[in-house]
C-alpha cells in the first residue's frame, strides 16, 4: 500500500509539473517504471482522492490545476515550515482533531505533528462546548508541541496561537481580525476562530501541548445553527469570496511556527505586544462570566502571564485567569 500511495503521489507531481497540457500513459509508465495498466489504476485512485483529471485516448491525462482538493498531498506541497505540519495525519471525517492528536502525542508523535480533518463529528470548544464542523468548507487542525517550559506558562501558548491565527486571517481578509481573550478571533465582532489548548504534564515539566484550531473559512450563513448565526461568521461571509483552504493552512502553520520559535527564544513579551495590537476591547467595559460569578470592569489588557487585567469600579485591577468575556 505504501508503494502504491507513493506512485499515485508521483503521478500527481508529474502532472502538476508537466510543461505540456497532457501527459501520455506511455510517458508516465516509462517515468515510473510501471505498466500502462498500473498507471490507469492509479489514475482511478487519484480521481477518487478528489483530483479532476481529464483523460484523452489520443493525448493522455491532464490535471485541472484550478480545482485541487484539500488533502495531505496538497497541504504538504510547498509547505515552508521546518517542523509544523511536516508530518500530517489527514482524515475526511474524525471525532475530534484534538482527541486524535492527544492519542498520537501520548504514543510519541514528534513536535509539529499535525492532525487535519475535513469534518468533525465531535468538534470541541472550550468548557466542553461543541464546535460545528461541516465538511468541505473550514479548517480543523491540531498541532502537537513539546515546549521546554514550566507547565504554569502553558496558557501563554494559547495567546501565541491567537497571534498566529490573527496574523493569518489578516493576510487573507480585507477586514481586520481582533482577538477576544483568551482564545477567540473575531471579525466585525463575530467569532471566526476558536482555539482549544490541552496539555499533558507532570509537576515540573510538560509532556506535550495540543493546540487545536478551528477556522470558519468558506462556511456560509445558512450552514450555521440558528443560535450561532448572529454571533459567528466566516472569512467568505465577511469578504465575499472563496478562500483556498490549502493556502490558508500552509500560511497558518508557517505563522504558528514563526511565533512559537520567537516565544521560545525571546519569551512572552513580543507575543504580548502583538496580541495587544489585535485586542480591540482594551478601554471598554466588559463582563467576565466565571463559574456562576460575574466580574465587571474596564478591560486593561493582559499581564506577563497572559491573564486578563480588569479595572473594577473601586479602581482595583483584578487579574482574571479564566472566564468568558462579553462587551
Amino acid at each position: 500500500m505504501k508503494n502504491e500511495g507513493n506512485t499515485s503521489d508521483k503521478i500527481i507531481q508529474l502532472l502538476k509539473n508537466s510543461k505540456h497540457p497532457y501527459l501520455s500513459g506511455q510517458t508516465l509508465s516509462k517515468s515510473l517504471g510501471v505498466s500502462r495498466t498500473a498507471i490507469w489504476k492509479h489514475i482511478k485512485t487519484i480521481k477518487g482522492m478528489g483530483y479532476a483529471i481529464e483523460a484523452s485516448p489520443a493525448l493522455g491525462y491532464r490535471l485541472n490545476l484550478q480545482d485541487l482538493p484539500f488533502n495531505k498531498i496538497e497541504i504538504s506541497s510547498n509547505l515552508k515550515t521546518s517542523f509544523v505540519g511536516r508530518d500530517i495525519s489527514f482524515y475526511k471525517e474524525i471525532g475530534s482533531t484534538n482527541d486524535t492528536a492527544k492519542e498520537l502525542a501520548a504514543h510519541g508523535a514528534e513536535q509539529g505533528f499535525a492532525v487535519v480533518a475535513d469534518s468533525q463529528k465531535k468538534g470541541k470548544g472550550r468548557l466542553g462546548r461543541r464546535w460545528e464542523s461541516p465538511e468541505g468548507v473550514n479548517i480543523y487542525t491540531s498541532v502537537i508541541l513539546r515546549p521546554d517550559i514550566s507547565p504554569v506558562f502553558a496558557p501563554q501558548l494559547t495567546l501565541v496561537a491567537a497571534v498566529a491565527v490573527a496574523e493569518t486571517i489578516s493576510q487573507f481578509s480585507n477586514k481586520p481580525a481582533a482577538v477576544k481573550w483568551p482564545n477567540d478571533i473575531l471579525i466585525n465582532s463575530k467569532k471566526v476562530t476558536g482555539i482549544l489548548t490541552e496539555m499533558s504534564s507532570e509537576m515540573d515539566r510538560i509532556n506535550f501541548v495540543i493546540i487545536g484550531i478551528g477556522v470558519n473559512v468558506n462556511m456560509i450563513k445558512r450552514m450555521f445553527p440558528e443560535e450561532l448565526k448572529h454571533i459567528a461568521t466566516s472569512l467568505k461571509e465577511e469578504g465575499g469570496k472563496e478562500i483556498s483552504r490549502t493556502d490558508f493552512i500552509q500560511t497558518l502553520y508557517l505563522n504558528l511556527e514563526t511565533w512559537y520559535k520567537r516565544y521560545l527564544k525571546d519569551g512572552f513579551a513580543p507575543v504580548r505586544k502583538a496580541w495587544t495590537d489585535y485586542f480591540t476591547m482594551a478601554g471598554k467595559r466588559v463582563k467576565v462570566q466565571q463559574q456562576g460569578k460575574t466580574a465587571e470592569g474596564i478591560a486593561v489588557g493582559i499581564d506577563n502571564d497572559g491573564a486578563l487585567l480588569l479595572r473594577e469600579k473601586s479602581g482595583n485591577v483584578a487579574r482574571i485567569i479564566s472566564g468568558d468575556v462579553t462587551a
